[in-house]
């Protein structure tokens, strides 16, 4: 049986470490989140010219757990935010709005890489040993348990593992996703047609299992026993401070939701049947537009996610605010759907050195009143000195806020098939559909790697 492996003797693909790492999430704590007034809305769907128009639909089920939270968890708002009303827009052909300033994206990038960028430096960058002799120390700690409430059977083998043993077995399971077989034993298999040896000169099949049935992440005897992320808050909280801390985001950055596939019970499951998945545990999830670097996490858990709340921001723009808290002031831009935008949320933005952009729908608080019938190809443009509404006719009305992008259409560099000339769109909307997909770019990344299988134990 080994006792271990160094990691410094095993060669890994070189995307294994970097895709599935991005698709690590945390518990989010917001620090120092500035509050203010926002306008709380329906939820959206992610913008796409062939979906179907906006409604006006109630909270999803999903959702409506957030939206009952006590009035002595919320914080208040400013009220310079109210201003912000249907009556200040007016038409305009040209305008340009003042943004958030120059971004500086000099410090921008990773930060501190290692001497030898290889594989295993950059793995550990993001769990670092101190992470992992604490998942050591609760393995230990579990197994201990297991042992005294069982007195026969695999555990009595039971060998305490260690920080090198514990880098191989996790390694190894990410090398799983990459190297997929029906079940677990079949790694071991010595059938000619299965045979992959690498897995067995790290471990026998019988330490391998008991390291999967022994991993843990926190102490049972104090965890908070209401918490629905107990199992795994602390390397959570801990993995999420890394990524922020490994990578500093270039000027756009996007917000999203995302899905982990889980069929297990779980209270806080999500079924989202747009998902490819369907079936999983919910993410809100904020990335760097340019790389599709996954910077912060929130895990939705019902009326207990870990979000700051305000009354008059609904749960959309607190989501927002919680996430951008560390990066307001920065002139980033922020890229969102329809269920985050709102007049007064991307004007307070505003006000805090961030823009934004993204689909928005008509009867948001403070919107314009457009033109009811639109042709295609026709687009009408609003201001309020602050900030522009487009309105855009494609397949469907698109409605689109912004307080970054001018007035204007721009070529798509595609022609149109009837008449032959060069396809237009307003130009946010051009630099929208470029930049919204980075969660999915993300979720693409870590779907070539999945390493899910079926368990008994959240």
């Amino acid at each position: 049986m080994p006792s271990g492996l160094d990691l410094f003797s095993i060669s890994y693909p070189e995307s294994t470490a970097s895709s599935d790492l991005t698709s690590l999430s945390r518990d989010h704590v917001s620090e120092n989140v500035d509050p203010s007034l926002f306008a709380p809305g329906p939820p959206a769907e992610i913008f796409d010219s062939e979906a179907e128009s906006d409604s006006d639909e109630d909270l999803p089920p999903n959702l409506e757990a957030l939206d009952n939270i006590a009035d002595e968890e919320t914080t208040p708002v400013l009220n310079e935010a109210e201003e912000v009303n249907s009556l200040l827009w007016k038409a305009t052909n040209l305008f340009n709005p003042p943004g958030p300033g120059n971004f500086d994206n000099q410090l921008c990038g990773v930060q501190n890489p290692p001497e030898s960028p290889s594989e295993v430096n950059c793995f550990k960058m993001f769990l670092t040993e101190d992470v992992m002799g604490e998942i050591v120390e609760e393995t230990n700690r579990y197994a201990s348990d297991l042992q005294e409430r069982e007195i026969k059977g695999k555990l009595v083998k039971w060998v305490p593992t260690n920080i090198p043993e514990m880098y191989t077995f996790l390694v190894s399971v990410l090398l799983m996703g990459v190297i997929k077989k029906p079940s677990l034993r079949d790694y071991c298999s010595t059938d000619p047609m299965l045979l992959t040896p690498f897995f067995r000169s790290l471990f026998s099949q019988d330490r391998f299992l008991l390291l999967l049935r022994c991993l843990h992440f926190a102490n049972n005897a104090t965890a908070v026993s209401n918490d629905p992320l107990k199992k795994i808050r602390n390397i959570f909280t801990a993995l999420t401070s890394s990524f922020r801390r490994i990578f500093v985001p270039y000027r756009d950055l996007c917000v999203d939701e995302s899905l982990m596939k889980w069929k297990g019970r779980l209270a806080f499951r999500q079924f989202i049947p747009s998902k490819r998945h369907r079936f999983g545990v919910k993410f809100f999830v904020l990335c760097d537009v340019l790389t599709g670097y996954v910077e912060d996490m929130i895990i939705y858990t019902g009326s207990t996610t870990d979000i700051q709340h305000y009354p008059g921001l609904g749960i959309s723009g607190s989501v927002v605010m919680t996430l951008l808290a560390p990066y307001l002031r920065k002139c980033h831009v922020l890229y969102v759907d329809n269920w985050y935008s709102s007049p007064i949320l991307f004007q307070h933005l505003l006000s805090l050195g961030t823009g934004a952009c993204g689909t928005v729908r008509a009867n948001r608080k403070g919107m314009p009143k457009f033109t009811c019938k639109m042709k295609k190809g026709e687009v009408e443009f609003e201001e309020n000195g602050s900030q522009l509404a487009v309105k855009w006719h494609d397949k469907r009305d698109i409605h689109v806020l912004t307080t970054v992008h001018p007035t204007g259409m721009a070529a798509t560099g595609k022609l149109d098939h009837i008449t032959g000339q060069p396809r237009m769109k307003p130009v946010c909307v051009l630099e929208y559909n470029k930049k919204m997909g980075a969660v999915d770019k993300a979720d693409m990344m870590t779907g070539f790697h999945e390493c899910a299988r079926k368990s008994t134990k959240w």
